[in-house]
């Protein structure tokens, strides 16, 4: 079961985070998801994507960056880059996804500084996500434990 983990942009360039019911007030990451049956890498970004945030990513606009293995369950975790088609404020699926946010880099930057986000820590593919997009590598207390 492989799955899917995605960095989405929209047309300011600022990124969509989301925070998942299960985790702190302040942690925020990539969204992520399972490829279903029958169904392409590329295509399960546009369907989480939309699905978790109600955003609607650009099919052309979706790229591959890296993989990560995933213990969860024993699979593959495939990282994409992509773009949404606007700039519509995320509507979150209220079951994995709480909140979803778009940053720019200059308000990830004082909300991480601030201690009101936290980004996923340097193993996750996430974080590598975050930082190819941000332009560099982030401050280690940014992140969550």
């Amino acid at each position: 079961d492989p799955g899917v983990i995605m960095l989405v942009t929209d047309p300011q360039d600022r990124a969509l985070l989301g925070r998942r019911a299960v985790w702190e007030p302040q942690w925020f990451s990539t969204l992520a998801g399972f490829v279903e049956p029958g169904e392409s890498a590329e295509s399960a970004v546009v369907r989480e994507v939309s699905e978790e945030a109600g955003v609607a990513v650009d099919p052309s606009s979706v790229q591959a960056l890296g993989s990560q293995p995933w213990p969860f369950p024993s699979s593959i975790m495939l990282g994409f880059r992509a773009s949404c088609m606007g700039s519509d404020d995320p509507v979150t699926d209220d079951e994995e996804i709480v909140e979803a946010r778009w940053f720019s880099r200059e308000e990830l930057a004082a909300a991480c500084a601030s201690g009101e986000v936290a980004v996923p820590p340097h193993i996750s593919i996430a974080r590598h996500l975050i930082e190819d997009w941000f332009g560099s590598e982030l401050p280690g207390s940014w992140s969550r434990p």
